[in-house]
């Protein structure tokens, strides 16, 4: 089976929307970016940068969705709505993976060489994420709407939130800090000082007693 279409049948099995494959070819967007893509990626291998990148910017006037021609896309890759997509130049998505709009693969700009993540097979990447840094998620991982993934996340896991955290693993939600019921360190000194001073308390009171209830002591 050719790369566009496995392309078409990830679209027609993961959008209940799609109703032909005749359909997905001619409206959808995101199909368009990946099957562009994947002229502009074999250009900049062999070397022709300027053109490559002429069809990624050109193909972004069209779609809203931008994947720099350095970036590697594997098989069955499902862009959803895509608008606002950012796919950087060493971004490596893995087979199977679903990504919807606003998602950032990006840097911190801090990194050389490797900036971007790695995608691993079949993960879904929920509305406006942003995932920064040259860090990998693992296989079947999920990434919630709008969170940030700023460090790597294990195969088989969802993670959620600002900056994000696995919630769940295997599918069993992951033990959390109880951020409310916490020990109060301050609560805890005073007690320890407390006990501490009944405890000089009571030896000063029994040198008191074996020196016949002298007071100055």
């Amino acid at each position: 089976m050719t790369r566009l279409a496995q392309d078409i049948r990830a679209v027609k099995e993961r959008d209940p929307a799609a109703r032909s494959s005749l359909e997905i070819f001619l409206l959808y967007s995101g199909l368009h970016a990946v099957m562009w893509h994947r002229l502009a990626h074999w250009l900049y291998n062999a070397g022709l940068k300027f053109l490559a990148r002429f069809i990624s910017q050109a193909v972004r006037l069209f779609t809203g969705i931008e994947i720099h021609p350095g970036a590697k896309l594997g098989r069955g890759v499902f862009i959803d709505h895509g608008s606002g997509v950012v796919i950087g130049e060493t971004a490596e998505v893995g087979d199977g993976c679903t990504i919807y709009q606003g998602v950032t693969l990006g840097g911190t700009g801090k990194d050389k060489g490797k900036r971007h993540p790695t995608l691993g097979k079949n993960v879904l990447v929920g509305a406006g994420a942003r995932i920064l840094g040259p860090f990998k998620v693992g296989d079947n991982a999920k990434i919630a709407a709008n969170a940030v993934v700023l460090s790597e996340v294990p195969e088989n896991c969802t993670a959620v939130g600002v900056p994000a955290r696995v919630v769940r693993r295997n599918g069993i939600k992951v033990e959390q800090l109880d951020q409310v019921h916490i020990p109060d360190p301050v609560a805890q000194e005073l007690c320890r000082l407390e006990a501490q001073i009944d405890r000089l308390s009571k030896q000063l009171d029994e040198l008191r007693q074996q020196n016949g209830g002298d007071e100055t002591l």
